[in-house]
């Protein structure tokens, strides 16, 4: 009983309870806030598409301000203030929301409509700023915290590092269901009261564990930080193996600020506060390349630039493809399930094999399995034709004067299954529905192997991303994880936008098998670059499987890196 206790009072329970909690409210609130701009604008996906855009844009250019930002202060300051940032943003806008959806009709009449898009442009604009808080908030919590309570242990951190990930898998389902049903039997805007309410119930409550946290554990206190801006600028040169970091910055840095004179330093003072940003910026890049896992960062990042995922894209591919909703929601309870036994394969895996090791193991178990996907592709059933222009949807509508496609007033359990409508083809109804056409039915067997392709790949996939997570953690030195893990933040979301773009070019069904291949080449871009960097890494040690030290793990620290955990 009283190791029970002992368990359930310890900081690394406590931190999986505030993660917890924190997840839920996000998942809830990315879910509903795609469906609620649907039904404000008319039923259209414009403001949709300039969200996604907006918050994408946000974080590529401002990731590595924000990590930056992480790594000049105090942990427990920023763990604060990004919390109550985030969820207060989250419960302005369900206030915004609910005034618009009682008073719409009243603001349309108003100042011709403007004051109405000025509601849409606030509150796309807090949101972002809610996403951005959230992106703050998993750096500080998922990239430092995590490893300064696993300490020495990196058995723990990696063990750690599952739980969370099994912990985003369950609320990926569960909390868009949950807040699907209370929407569905409610209404918007009570949707929009309880995520209100809920976000200021978990930021109380979060706020409460975070300190609790940072009281049972004392090595959070302390943090190496850059104690001038102009320290930054030692992130653009490789660290040598021998060079003392502490002393020789800091006397470098004394010497800089002495040979100054007051005079000089006020005139290049407001320049240098405006340019600021942008060697932040420059130098934080600089840094992410210089780092000795660089390969491994971009390897994942690649993984980013595909459509085999359970987003709106894929779903909605499936669904003009004949596949219901209740199919769709099973199968990406599926997926979880695969995501979750990732987790597992990856801490069972690190123990036999290593780090590294690890992470080759995952790709080409992922890489495997979406060979399914690209066999989809050629199989009875797939709606793929080369003979038709991927930009032909576009340029009629471009040249021919077609109207733009809106979505047909769809069903709200249908959205609340699957997430979004369906974005291939302009409907949320599948192309076989119209019962006075009576197509053939669509022969199920390219869709299947698309999909269990997709649901097993996610074994290798999330093992993949705890390798690469770890190796972050354990590879960058502790001044500079913010700064790091903000610019690799930055790249998922670049790779994101661009199979976002990639989508927008090529819409129609029978170009999403071309989008199927060009997703498994960029996964196996990705896989070689982490191939590469685990060559370096191990050299001719690379295929001899052994069991390692669960504290030290020699193979997951390339060489030159002189940083630990």
């Amino acid at each position: 009983l009283g190791s029970v206790i002992a368990y359930f009072t310890s900081a690394k329970f406590l931190l999986y309870l505030g993660h917890a909690l924190s997840t839920w409210g996000d998942r809830m609130w990315h879910f509903a806030v795609s469906v609620f701009l649907v039904e404000l604008y008319g039923n259209s996906l414009l403001l949709t598409a300039v969200y996604g855009l907006v918050v994408a844009g946000s974080v590529l250019l401002l990731g590595a301000l924000i990590g930056d930002w992480v790594d000049k202060n105090a942990r427990l300051k920023v763990a604060q203030t990004s919390l109550v940032v985030q969820n207060s943003s989250v419960i302005l806008c369900g206030v915004i929301l609910m005034i618009i959806f009682l008073f719409k009709t009243q603001l349309l009449t108003l100042y011709h409509g403007w004051l109405l898009t000025l509601c849409y442009i606030l509150v796309i604009t807090i949101a972002n700023i809610a996403n951005l808080a959230c992106t703050a908030t998993a750096i500080t919590i998922q990239r430092d915290w995590i490893v300064v309570v696993a300490g020495e242990d990196r058995s723990k951190l990696a063990d750690m590092n599952a739980t969370i990930r099994r912990i985003d898998q369950l609320t990926n389902i569960l909390a868009p269901m949950a807040v699907g049903q209370i929407m569905t039997f409610g209404s918007p805007m009570i949707g929009c009261g309880f995520i209100s309410g809920w976000n200021l119930m978990s930021m109380c409550v979060e706020y409460l564990l975070l300190w609790k946290v940072y009281q049972k554990t004392p090595t959070l206190a302390h943090k190496s930080t850059k104690v001038e801006a102009s320290e930054l600028k030692q992130l653009n040169v490789k660290k040598e193996s021998d060079m003392k970091p502490a002393e020789g910055v800091q006397l470098i840095i004394e010497k800089d600020v002495t040979g100054f004179e007051p005079q000089q330093e006020k005139e290049v003072g407001c320049a240098a506060r405006i340019a600021e940003p942008f060697i932040t910026f420059r130098d934080g890049w600089v840094a992410y390349y210089n780092q000795p896992v660089f390969l491994a960062g971009m390897g994942l990042a690649f993984l980013y630039m595909t459509v085999l995922g359970f987003d709106c894209i894929t779903t909605g591919y499936a669904y003009t493809q004949g596949l219901s909703g209740s199919v769709l929601s099973l199968l990406m309870g599926a997926s979880a399930v695969t995501g979750i036994m990732g987790t597992v394969a990856f801490t069972w895996l690190r123990r036999k094999c290593g780090l590294i090791r690890t992470g080759l193991i995952s790709g080409v178990a992922q890489f495997a399995c979406l060979i399914l996907c690209a066999i989809s592709v050629f199989m009875p059933g797939s709606p793929m034709d080369l003979t038709v222009s991927p930009f032909a949807d576009i340029s009629a509508r471009l040249f021919e004067n077609e109207p733009l496609p809106t979505i047909a007033s769809p069903e709200p359990e249908m959205i609340f299954a699957t997430g979004m409508p369906n974005l291939l083809n302009g409907s949320i109804a599948p192309a076989n529905s119209d019962p006075e056409m009576s197509p053939e039915p669509v022969p199920l067997i390219s869709v299947s192997l698309l999909f269990a392709g997709v649901i097993a790949a996610r074994v290798g996939l999330w093992s993949f991303d705890l390798t690469v997570t770890q190796l972050l953690q354990e590879n960058v030195i502790e001044s500079e994880r913010g700064i790091i893990n903000g610019v690799q933040n930055s790249m998922n979301y670049l790779l994101d936008l661009l199979h976002f773009i990639m989508v927008i070019l090529a819409p129609n069904p029978e170009a999403f098998g071309l989008l199927v291949l060009i997703s498994v080449s960029f996964v196996a871009m990705g896989h070689i670059m982490y191939f590469r960097f685990a060559q370096k890494s191990l050299g001719k040690q690379l295929f001899v499987c052994h069991t390692p030290d669960p504290k030290t793990a020699p193979d997951s620290s390339p060489p030159g890196n002189t940083s630990t955990v």
